[in-house]
């Protein structure tokens, strides 16, 4: 299996597989830890600084999930050996078959039922991906100019407002807004992730593709991950050190560094606004760096081995999301049924340590199975399997 595996791009799919991970800890926290409800942003004054740490590293997912979901559809357009090829079929049907992932096997592992739909990030991967098939043809420098000005511009759009019986209310609660979509005696449809910076964020992706083509010098490819993270983080300095523009909420500064430090990173996610974005992803093009640095090459056993488990882990993202989240569900019912509510009606854990004890435990069970369907794919090639 990690003969098929080393196939891939190892830090692309390393970068997958710890994102995921991440993931897995902040499902976790809301399955267990939801009585310790966190804000968007989050309220420092409220927070403990570990919950705090815990929810600001899932901030990391989203971001690089939707980046390197453009940047994939560069490389399926662009293969190693063979003709370029169009990605517009295969993302509008990849699309297609998220959003329809998300209002049904994954609305009900949250839920347990279909009563209120809440559309979170596969949805809006999946828009993303139609946004893109609609406009792989532009010109690069337009994709370019067209993915900026949506992660840099969206957030003068905040003051841009309907009211539910409005004209715009529905596609602006899309695009822009989190809101109820839609609301019935027996169903509710909740917008989680409004779609328009992520449409920026898988255009800068796709452009970023060419970074990653097989002829690509490794060291340039380097070099440009660090500049761009460079000014990306610099970037965020300047605006959020003197808090001129791209989040809801100014930062202030405290007695205590542990809080100034929290207010600097309190950022909003729902939108993200760009000093979300730029944190997020700026973090992203060094993690990548460092991971085709030295993660794919290391010569420490250990470091070695977690390499090739955060291969397995990013090798299949799509099949591990729907794995991990029936096991929870699973795992939540049982634990309640054995021991009942402690926490109104739900069931939680009184520290954060503990859930990250429950998130290694899970991620070392669901190991297992997401090697065998790594391996599976991977070898057999039946074209379904591409939608995992």
């Amino acid at each position: 299996m990690d003969k098929v595996i080393t196939q891939r791009i190892q830090s692309i799919d390393m970068l997958r597989g710890l994102v995921i991970l991440i993931m897995l800890l902040d499902h976790v926290r809301e399955r267990f830890f939801l009585h310790m409800q966190v804000s968007d942003p989050m309220d420092i004054t409220s927070t403990d600084p570990a919950l705090f740490f815990s929810r600001f590293a899932a901030h990391f997912c989203a971001p690089i999930f939707v980046f390197l979901t453009g940047l994939s559809a560069w490389l399926y357009a662009h293969p190693a050996h063979g003709s370029p090829r169009s990605a517009s079929a295969f993302l509008v049907k990849r699309g297609l078959f998220l959003i329809a992932l998300e209002f049904t096997l994954i609305t009900f592992s949250w839920m347990g039922s279909y009563h209120t739909v809440w559309l979170q990030v596969i949805w809006v991967i999946g828009l993303s991906m139609l946004a893109l098939a609609a406009l792989l043809h532009l010109p690069r420098r337009a994709q370019l100019l067209l993915g900026l000005a949506l992660v840099l511009g969206h957030n003068a759009l905040t003051p841009i407002t309907f009211l539910p019986h409005e004209w715009g209310y529905s596609l602006w609660t899309i695009l822009h807004d989190r809101n109820i979509l839609m609301q019935t005696d027996t169903l509710t449809i909740k917008i989680s992730y409004p779609a328009l910076p992520w449409f920026g964020v898988i255009l800068l992706g796709y452009y970023a593709g060419p970074w990653y083509a097989a002829t690509q010098d490794p060291i340039k490819r380097q070099r440009m991950l660090l500049l761009a993270g460079a000014t990306m983080l610099l970037l965020l300095l300047v605006l959020r050190g003197f808090n001129l523009y791209g989040e809801t909420l100014p930062w202030q500064a405290s007695d205590s560094l542990l809080n100034g430090m929290m207010s600097f990173l309190n950022f909003t996610k729902y939108p993200p606004s760009l000093h979300f974005l730029l944190v997020t992803l700026g973090g992203m093009c060094f993690i990548l760096c460092w991971l085709e640095r030295g993660m794919s090459n290391a010569r420490r056993p250990w470091l070695a081995a977690s390499g090739r488990v955060l291969l397995v882990f990013g090798s299949v993202p799509m099949f591990f999301y729907i794995l991990h989240l029936y096991a929870l569900l699973l795992v939540y019912s049982l634990v309640l049924w054995l021991f009942g509510a402690n926490q109104g009606p739900l069931f939680g854990v009184d520290h954060i340590s503990t859930i990250w004890l429950i998130s290694i435990l899970l991620a070392v069970v669901l190991y297992w199975p997401t090697r065998w369907f790594s391996h599976y794919k991977h070898t057999t090639k039946k074209p379904w399997l591409r939608y995992l």
